[in-house]
């Protein structure tokens, strides 16, 4: 495209291209004198007090115990090895509430379809309660709850398999040295599990077959890997031992009172505002998609399973990862339960070594890139499950 040699050229102050550029660069200079102003104030304070900031706090001895760790820590370990213990704390319960508070929320969003009013009422009590009550008032009443459950004594056993006591939450645990071996062989059955499905729906679909060879291969790969999950993780069961007066629990997993109230709130009250998400979801599918559905004669879960989620995954998906963020940020309130989250360590830390600057940066960075991280993979998910335009 060539331009006219004639034409009058549109002065600079008049050009929208050129205001649009001026602006950002405006706004960019702006915020970098904005944050060069709070950075040599910052350096003058740190200064007056006698303070370079850097991080060679974090090789000093931490000199303080914390209440549980899973990778090794003693009170003569470096600050930065009571900060890690704390960071894998606080990703455990990260990463077990999000399973569990998905698998709670999606049960109680579909209950406000069953057509059994009970069902219906415990769901829209169950969330409505829980909504309108502030997250860390329902974790120091689950705190409350489990620090009144009994003595070893007297403790409550469910098959005598896992106890419920004031030492905590004895549960049974894998003890096969080949646990990681199996636990590939089950990842490898889930995967190829998940695509002879495809497979098989493809071939109901296109073809009008029963898709009864791929049914029989599912129900091969689920029967191995329910008998390894049996016998080949070598379950290790809580036992009593010791003598009458003093029983003593061993074996199997030791879940703190800790651990599980804040676990368990966390999981409660973020699933009751996934439960709404769904229930907006489910309802987004258009009425004639479950009028066609019911007109092939399936039964009302099939409906539900083949029809109408999948497609309310796409309006379900962008909102639930608001909901996986809040659970991680959410889960610095361990310090309201006494669990030794990264926040709860990380405020030991900045009170002992008075480092208060560096470790707020060394926290905001942690729980920024794991936030990064849960909204990477659920962009990318919720990519997956848009509809594609031909």
């Amino acid at each position: 495209m060539t331009t006219n040699p004639n034409q009058p050229k549109i002065p600079l102050w008049r050009d929208d291209r050129f205001w649009k550029i001026a602006f950002q660069v405006i706004i960019l200079v702006i915020v970098i004198a904005i944050i060069s102003i709070f950075t040599m104030n910052l350096n003058q304070n740190l200064q007056r007090s006698g303070i370079r900031f850097g991080f060679g706090f974090l090789n000093s001895t931490a000199g303080f115990a914390i209440g549980e760790s899973i990778i090794p820590y003693q009170p003569t370990d470096p600050y930065r090895q009571v900060l890690l213990a704390g960071l894998v704390n606080t990703l455990r319960v990260m990463f077990f509430g999000i399973i569990l508070t998905t698998i709670v929320g999606i049960i109680a969003g579909i209950s406000y379809f069953s057509s059994n009013w009970l069902v219906r009422q415990i769901g829209l009590v169950y969330v409505e309660i829980v909504r309108n009550t502030p997250l860390l008032l329902q974790l120091l009443f689950w705190y409350g709850i489990f620090l009144q459950l009994p003595s070893v004594s007297d403790r409550l056993g469910v098959f005598d398999a896992i106890f419920l006591t004031q030492r905590g939450i004895f549960i049974p645990w894998p003890s096969s040295s080949l646990i990681w071996v199996w636990l590939g062989f089950l990842v490898i059955a889930a995967i190829a599990s998940f695509w002879i499905w495809k497979q098989r729906t493809k071939i109901m679909v296109e073809k009008g077959a029963s898709g009864q060879p791929q049914l029989i291969a599912l129900g091969i790969i689920a029967l191995v890997s329910l008998l390894i999950i049996l016998f080949g993780f070598g379950w290790e069961v809580p036992a009593i031992t010791g003598t009458e007066n003093n029983p003593v629990l061993r074996g199997g997993l030791r879940l703190t009172i800790e651990f599980s109230a804040l676990l368990v709130g966390l999981v409660f009250y973020t699933a009751a505002y996934i439960a709404e998400i769904v229930r907006a979801g489910i309802q987004s599918v258009a009425k004639g998609q479950w009028e066609a559905a019911r007109s092939l004669g399936l039964k009302p879960g099939l409906v539900m399973r083949l029809v109408v989620f999948p497609q309310a995954l796409r309006v379900i998906i962008p909102p639930l990862n608001s909901q996986y963020l809040n659970l991680a940020k959410n889960s610095s309130l361990a310090i309201a339960v006494a669990y030794a989250d990264l926040y709860n360590v990380a405020n030991t830390t900045f009170n002992q070594s008075g480092r208060a600057v560096e470790v707020m940066v060394i926290i905001m960075a942690t729980y920024l890139t794991i936030n990064l991280m849960i909204s990477l993979f659920m962009n990318f998910l919720n990519r997956r499950v848009q509809l594609q335009e031909r």
